[in-house]
Parts: structure tokens; C-alpha cells; sequence
């Protein structure tokens, strides 16, 4: 019995883990230097014209999409982070939005893990078509 009560113990206490750890929106709602249309092992970024409206436009398309809110900043900022959490396990991917005139760039990686397996520039992807 212990050999199943210790295996599930160690998945609850990974899941509450996953679920419950802070997000540190100063360490998050951050951009790189040089954000260019591309995908990364983690995650992606993307660089698309969106005229001037384009981050108030995306943030009401953010805002309405499943298990998302936002981790910090605003429109008038300039900047907003999201977190989207997975459906089962919860986990956390966070994706900054950045206003520099008509431009939007968009940044969006995993917190856990090596690999998305394409979830985040799925995600980005749907957020543009709706754009």
C-alpha cells in the first residue's frame, strides 16, 4: 500500500506545486532586447503590425481567452503579461504584449519545462487570427 500511497503523494504535491507557486511580475512582464518572428524551444515570439490600437485590441482578445488573466502592466503602459494555465495540470505560460508605435511584439514562454511542444505560438497564432 505504501509503494502506491508514496508515487501519489509525490504527483499531488508536484500538481500543487505547479498550481500554487508565485509568478513574480517583476521577472515576468519583461521583454527581450530583440523580439523577432521566431520559434524557441520554449516558446515564441512574434513581431506584427497591428496599428495604434493594436495592444487595446489584443488585450480584449487576451482577456476573453480560457484560463488567462493578467499577471501586470496595461495598456497605457504599453506593455501587459498573461498567464494561461494548461486545462489539466495547470501550468503556467506567460506572454508579454509590447506597444512600440504600430508594431506589436509578443513574447510567450513556458515557466516549467524544456519544451511547449508548440502550445505557445499556437496560442499567439490564434490570438492574431482573431485580431
Amino acid at each position: 500500500m505504501i509503494f502506491i500511497l508514496i508515487p501519489v503523494a509525490i504527483v499531488l504535491a508536484f500538481a500543487g506545486y505547479v498550481r500554487l507557486a508565485p509568478s513574480d511580475p517583476a521577472r515576468w512582464n519583461q521583454m527581450p532586447e530583440s523580439v523577432q518572428t521566431r520559434d524557441l524551444p520554449g516558446g515564441a515570439q512574434r513581431v506584427v503590425k497591428a496599428g495604434p490600437d493594436g495592444l487595446a485590441r489584443l488585450d480584449a482578445i487576451a482577456r476573453n481567452w480560457p484560463r488567462t488573466r493578467v499577471l501586470a502592466g496595461a495598456i497605457d503602459a504599453g506593455m501587459i503579461t498573461y498567464i494561461t494555465r494548461s486545462a489539466l495540470w495547470g501550468f503556467p505560460d506567460y506572454t508579454t504584449v509590447r506597444q512600440t508605435g504600430d508594431t506589436l511584439e509578443i513574447y510567450a514562454r513556458l515557466r516549467f519545462g524544456r519544451s511547449d511542444l508548440g502550445v505557445n505560438g499556437a496560442r499567439i497564432k490564434a490570438w492574431l487570427d482573431q485580431l
